[in-house]
């Protein structure tokens, strides 16, 4: 794929997750059962970008693996989906990223991630796929990947005046800077409360209000089976009803949101527009078990939003 046919470009978390059921979460020092266990491909960057390319979005990563077994899955699934893995650096005598993933009986999950070589992705890698980062549409990122990467591709994306989109999972303190570059910020109810700090009192407009002082351009933030929410500078909040589906597991909803979301933005859709897109690809996806089972097509979304 050609640097000027890139549609969307993701500074890319890989792990691999490692999927135990068990019927509820455990306390302190307990063992129980769990009645499944499996290996799947994960990374909110990795989930996030196969979402876009299943949109139809011309995705390429800038993203740091293991030289081993998962680093080797997580190729197998990029090539498998169309994902240009050029700027993919494979670290040699380093291990792949992995989660380790509890599903419980109601669909919800809890979720340890150990980056592996995730964690030397730097500034560096984004600045050897400047060419790449000057020629698209859309750069995503989330906070699995170390800020110092993210930032220099969202310094150069906005140069180059693509989109950025930043989903902030999992929740941390985030440089003033970076806040600044973020044309799109997808936090949940929880991450939107840690990034604004204290001060809100647990308002969502607030939260949100406070994020949009600090330099972010819009703030969506994504509340479950409730919808999103969209805040902009100067306009009223707009709210997007969620979809009542049945619910196999929610792991990689988000991510599915923050991948379509960057496939609609791309392709040339309104942020409303994108949003209600994003908004029943999520919904869709918590109907199948597992991240990458769970993200749906183009035609998929385009039927249920028919």
């Amino acid at each position: 794929m050609a640097a000027e046919s890139c549609d969307v470009v993701c500074v890319a978390s890989w792990n691999a997750d490692l999927v135990s059921h068990v019927a509820r979460p455990m306390a302190r020092g307990e063992t129980v059962m769990a009645r499944a266990f499996g290996i799947s491909p994960g990374g909110k960057g990795s989930n996030a970008a196969v979402a876009a390319a299943r949109q139809g979005a011309r995705v390429a990563l800038i993203a740091r693996i293991g030289d081993d077994d998962f680093g080797r899955m997580g190729m197998e699934l990029w090539k498998a989906e169309g994902i240009d893995t050029h700027h993919v650096e494979q670290a040699a005598g380093e291990r792949s990223g992995v989660a380790q993933i509890l599903v419980y009986d109601d669909g919800d999950n809890s979720i340890a991630v150990c980056p592996g070589a995730g964690a030397g992705l730097g500034a560096r890698h984004a600045l050897a796929a400047t060419d790449l980062l000057s020629h698209c549409r859309v750069v995503m990122a989330s906070c699995e990947v170390p800020v110092e990467a993210t930032l220099q591709a969202f310094r150069l994306a906005r140069q180059a005046n693509a989109l950025t989109v930043l989903n902030p999972a999992p929740a941390r303190p985030l440089p003033e800077e970076l806040l600044a570059l973020v044309d799109v910020l997808t936090p949940n109810e929880n991450e939107l409360f840690e990034l604004a700090g204290p001060g809100c009192a647990g308002s969502i407009d607030a939260a949100a209000m406070a994020l949009l002082a600090r330099g972010t351009r819009n703030v969506l933030v994504t509340l479950g089976a409730a919808g999103c929410r969209l805040y902009q500078s100067g306009q009223d909040p707009v709210n997007l009803a969620g979809r009542a589906m049945p619910v196999a597991d929610t792991i990689g909803a988000g991510d599915t949101f923050t991948g379509s979301l960057a496939a609609a933005l791309a392709r040339g859709e309104t942020l409303p527009s994108a949003m209600r897109w994003a908004n029943a690809a999520a919904a869709l996806s918590v109907t199948r078990h597992g991240a990458i089972a769970g993200i749906p097509t183009r035609a998929e979304v385009t039927a249920l939003l028919a």
